[in-house]
């Protein structure tokens, strides 16, 4: 059998538009399910996730209320890796204990080491939050607030610097042993740097996609399966001339990249991701959505990527 690291999207678990708490944890259970008859068919999992409409609600909440001092963005992960890490944990114990297995799950609360000199400190690109209005936009801006624009409306941007070392790697390799379903690395994880001989958090979100590569390549994983809201992913997306792609190389992938096949916040960084997890020696990565993990794990579903 195979250790798998299961990275599961923010966005596939919560509509940042039209999602709610119920469908949250529906689609928590639907996933959890999953992933409790991949380990029953005999394979160890590690579990990290994305928090990007988690956070997104946070940050409004913040914005709208003028009774309470606004976080950073650190805190604002660490918030969301533990609402997230709790929903996912209990489903899946739940799920676990229905079929018969009698293995523990724990959420880490997970630090991530950035690179302190990253060009994204001085011009923040990631999206996150809402959209916007035109007047209410020129008041965020002129607070200070980084801001873009398309055709939704105004949207806050941020850094996201690039994932250098998983602080809590040590412990998340000894509960493993110990065979305990660890979940972690959540949202990328905590954003951190080193300076002078300590660790400080930093206003920044790390793509939890580049994290979640990092984390099934340390811990030496055969498969990295990311799930997200597609079945595959695919070229000329969205149009009549679309095509599924089904098993690619990593120089395919990395031509497919630079051909700017993928959408830069969605499909890129989950296929960036997957062609470095193989790029460092892991045997297959899989990208494919919520409710198809175990027939992409069969070969059935899903866009393989392998060396």
């Amino acid at each position: 059998m195979s250790l798998i690291v299961i990275a599961i999207g923010g966005n596939a678990i919560l509509n940042p538009e039209r999602g709610n708490p119920k469908e949250q944890q529906e689609k928590i259970d639907e996933t959890c399910s999953e992933i409790a008859q991949i380990v029953r068919q005999g394979n160890d999992v590690v579990l990290t996730h994305g928090n990007g409409p988690q956070v997104g609600n946070i940050l409004a909440m913040q914005e709208e209320c003028g009774f309470v001092h606004p976080q950073s963005l650190d805190i604002i992960g660490a918030q969301t890796q533990g609402m997230l890490g709790y929903l996912l944990q209990q489903s899946l114990k739940n799920m676990l204990s229905e079929i018969g297995i009698n293995k523990e799950v724990v959420t880490v609360l997970t630090r991530v080491v950035v690179d302190a000199s990253c060009c994204s400190f001085e011009n923040p690109t990631k999206p996150i939050g809402l959209y916007y209005p035109q007047e209410r936009a020129k008041i965020m801006m002129a607070n200070g607030m980084k801001m873009v624009h398309d055709n939704k409306g105004y949207r806050r941007v941020v850094p996201s610097p690039i994932p250098l070392k998983i602080v809590e790697e040590s412990a998340i390799m000894e509960l493993f042993s110990r065979g305990v379903l660890v979940i972690a690395a959540g949202g990328g994880g905590i954003p951190v740097v080193e300076k002078n001989g300590s660790l400080v958090g930093v206003e920044a979100v790390i793509d939890k996609d580049l994290t979640g590569s990092m984390l099934a390549s340390d811990i030496g994983a055969d498969i990295f399966l990311i799930l997200t809201d597609v079945e595959n992913a695919a070229l000329n997306y969205g149009t009549k001339n679309q095509v599924d792609l089904h098993e690619i190389t990593v120089k395919q992938g990395e031509r497919y990249i630079k051909e700017g096949h993928f959408g830069k916040g969605s499909m890129e960084p989950k296929m960036l991701a997957a062609v470095k997890f193989v790029r460092s020696g892991g045997k297959t990565a899989i990208i494919s959505s919520l409710d198809k993990a175990l027939e992409a794990l069969a070969g059935k579903a899903g866009t393989r990527v392998i060396s």
